[in-house]
């Protein structure tokens, strides 16, 4: 996670970047946006109807050569009987085992981490990034020039959102030349780096296309969830 000084560069990135400019830039720093619970449950159930049948395909293949075989006589068909009891009651006990087992240990974080799907992932984070985006637009009074950078630092995913009105005359180059300055800080020792560009090229799209009229309020300060 980022530390004091971090928010504290951050911090101070936004303000350059909104100065002589009217528009605003929100930065939310989150650190997992979800717990992902069904991933889990999925992957147990998976294992668990999935595992069961190929063990037991081994293990009845005696019996099934007992009942295609022929010649075999009463007292056999009883033992057989009881055979197939015994084990449809082992399968169920093994499914109920591996469920358990499979979801306690894709319960743990980091197991959890690596097993969620990465689109998963992603629909998670854009879904945060626009009820954030909702958040900070209702705050920004009479604006139409904001643009939230939305970095979730253990997914280690970001999502650039902007108004209608500023999104119109910059275009998708500048925000995805942003979110991929983010995505390279966080292959590098200083990930704050990265978001520090992000925002000076967010700055420059909003300094070219809507410079400010005046003296600017106290920049904002970055968000944590």
């Amino acid at each position: 996670m980022l530390t004091p000084d971090d928010h504290a560069r951050i911090t101070a990135a936004v303000a350059k970047a909104e100065d002589n400019s009217t528009g605003d830039i929100f930065c939310v720093l989150a650190g997992e946006v979800s717990t992902y619970r069904e991933v889990p449950i999925a992957w147990a159930a998976a294992v668990a109807l999935l595992a069961p049948p190929l063990v037991m395909a081994v293990s009845l293949r005696p019996l099934l050569i007992a009942v295609t075989g022929g010649g075999w006589t009463a007292a056999q068909a009883s033992g057989l009987q009881g055979d197939l009891a015994f084990a449809l009651t082992a399968y169920a006990t093994l499914q109920l085992s591996l469920f358990a087992v499979v979801a306690l240990i894709t319960s743990l974080a980091p197991v959890r981490r690596v097993l969620t799907p990465r689109f998963l992932k992603r629909h998670r984070v854009k879904k945060a990034a626009f009820h954030h985006f909702a958040a900070a637009h209702s705050h920004a009074q009479d604006s139409e020039t904001g643009v939230l950078i939305f970095v979730a630092l253990v997914e280690r995913q970001v999502e650039i959102l902007a108004d209608a009105a500023i999104h119109a005359k910059v275009g998708d180059n500048v925000w995805v030349a942003a979110a991929a300055a983010v995505q390279a800080g966080m292959k590098l020792p200083d990930p704050t780096a990265g978001i520090e560009r992000a925002i000076a090229i967010c700055g420059d799209g909003l300094k070219t296309h809507f410079p400010a009229r005046g003296a600017r309020a106290t920049a904002d300060r970055p968000m944590d969830i």
